[in-house]
């Protein structure tokens, strides 16, 4: 066996992971904050805040008594409070025991806690992560700007053997004899592109220094590759952002519309594709996938796809976006992918789509090392959709996730009194058999879907 062949793929590997340590540590360590800060602010004393599992690699004492550490697993975390011991038994009887005799102690356990700070310090890590991801979501909204109206040329999208007279600055008044709308207005923007004719050139009728003209460019939205999904066709044959399709089969594309309609008439079937770039043409093969898509309606609908992204033939001029409508932008997007996660579920459970949409943590982490490698804002914001996502989980209620505690609660909020001990270990230990089981199948996804 060839030993320097195999650098690369032990590179990628060690990308990959170093990644997918990167985005789970951030968002755990965003979670369990919460928990603590809230914890400690409802009067519960936090005895330890670790990141990791395992053996210990660094640890300090902090002035309000709690060890913050790190651990040699990175896979996780995890706040002890006074009184806790494990998941399966819920309390450390020693400490417990001592308490009983001290109501001052007693009151900063979590178990002698009063129930508001209790349901409080549970539901703040869930709820760090909505905050937080729609925190970043608003950070990039403001660093993106949004589109200035009218829409206006920015940097121009490189393309092979075009006539382009645009230029930058440039104000998009018509293409091809239609009259371009608001880019702001988004049902009537996707009406004027899903008209554009798929051939170049095209007449653009614009606005520049003031003085209005027409001039020769490309398809607006040529076969240009904006992004690539992780796990898709075209990443396992590594096309890449930047790359613009020329020809499938031999026969030329000038738009997105037109590439995209050969790859849902292709049904599966391999396509050869004749690829543009950094000024060489490369010709790679791939097989269109069928992929469960999610509707503006909520529902899914089952398309052949090969995994890019496009764009426009520029980037649009923007404008810079303030913090209150960004910040509304962000709790938006936290909601989407809420929804969109309910909806896949419901749909999953239903068998409406195919269960090889859940993915685990191998999926999750070749998905971090491909969003990495696409630059610091595409990790950036998966990081927000992860935390999101991780937020949304928490909430089931099932035992031993913060849905099944503030289940409890809500149980002993109604009766005014907790579950019994036995009831506890048992619904607890059938909640881990639950959790396992999950990951065991969502692994199985990974590995076999």
């Amino acid at each position: 066996m060839d030993v320097v062949s195999l650098i690369p793929q032990f590179g990628g590997f060690l990308y990959t992971l170093l990644s997918f340590v990167v985005a789970l540590s951030v968002i755990v360590a965003v979670h369990e904050y919460g928990h603590y800060i809230i914890g400690r602010w409802s009067g519960i004393h936090a005895e330890v805040f670790s990141l990791g599992f395992g053996p210990v690699l660094w640890s300090r004492l902090d002035q309000h008594g709690t060890r913050w550490q790190v651990a040699l697993l990175p896979f996780g975390g995890f706040v002890k409070f006074l009184g806790d011991a494990n998941a399966a038994s819920g309390k450390d009887e020693d400490a417990m025991a001592e308490a009983e005799t001290d109501p001052a102690l007693l009151r900063r356990t979590m178990h002698g806690a009063p129930l508001w700070a209790r349901s409080a310090t549970v539901a703040a890590g869930p709820v760090f992560n909505f905050v937080f991801s729609a925190l970043i979501f608003a950070g990039v909204f403001m660093v993106q700007g949004e589109p200035r109206d009218p829409l206006t040329i920015g940097e121009l999208v490189p393309l092979p053997g075009v006539v382009n007279e645009l230029h930058e600055g440039d104000e998009i008044l018509s293409i091809a004899g239609l009259d371009a709308p608001s880019i702001l207005d988004s049902t009537n923007w996707n009406i004027f592109r899903s008209e554009i004719p798929s051939e170049q050139p095209l007449d653009y009728a614009i606005r520049r220094d003031g003085v209005e003209m027409t001039v020769s460019g490309p398809n607006l939205a040529p076969p240009f590759v904006r992004s690539v999904a992780p796990r898709s066709a075209a990443s396992d044959i590594e096309l890449m952002p930047g790359d613009v399709i020329t020809a499938v089969d031999g026969e030329p594309v000038v738009a997105f519309a037109q590439l995209k309609q050969i790859v849902e008439s292709a049904a599966g079937k391999v396509l050869l594709l004749d690829v543009w770039r950094d000024g060489q043409t490369i010709e790679l093969a791939l097989a269109p996938r069928r992929i469960d898509e999610p509707q503006p309606d909520g529902s899914f609908a089952t398309k052949w796809r090969i995994g890019i992204a496009g764009g426009l033939v520029f980037q649009p001029a923007t404008t810079t976006v303030g913090p209150v409508d960004a910040l509304s932008a962000g709790a938006v997007q936290v909601w989407m992918v809420v929804d969109t996660s309910l909806s896949g579920l419901k749909h999953m459970i239903t068998g409406a789509i195919s269960t090889c949409n859940l993915s685990g943590p191998l999926g999750i982490a070749e998905t971090s090392g491909a969003m990495a490698s696409q630059g610091v804002q595409s990790f950036i914001w998966f990081i927000a959709v992860l935390s999101a996502a991780v937020g949304l989980l928490n909430l089931f209620p099932i035992p031993a996730l913060d849905g099944g505690h503030l289940m409890f609660y809500a149980y002993e909020a109604v009766v005014r009194k907790p579950p019994s001990d036995m009831a506890m270990r048992v619904l607890m230990t059938l909640g881990i058999a639950a959790i396992l089981t999950l990951m065991v199948f969502a692994l199985g996804n990974d590995i076999f879907c």
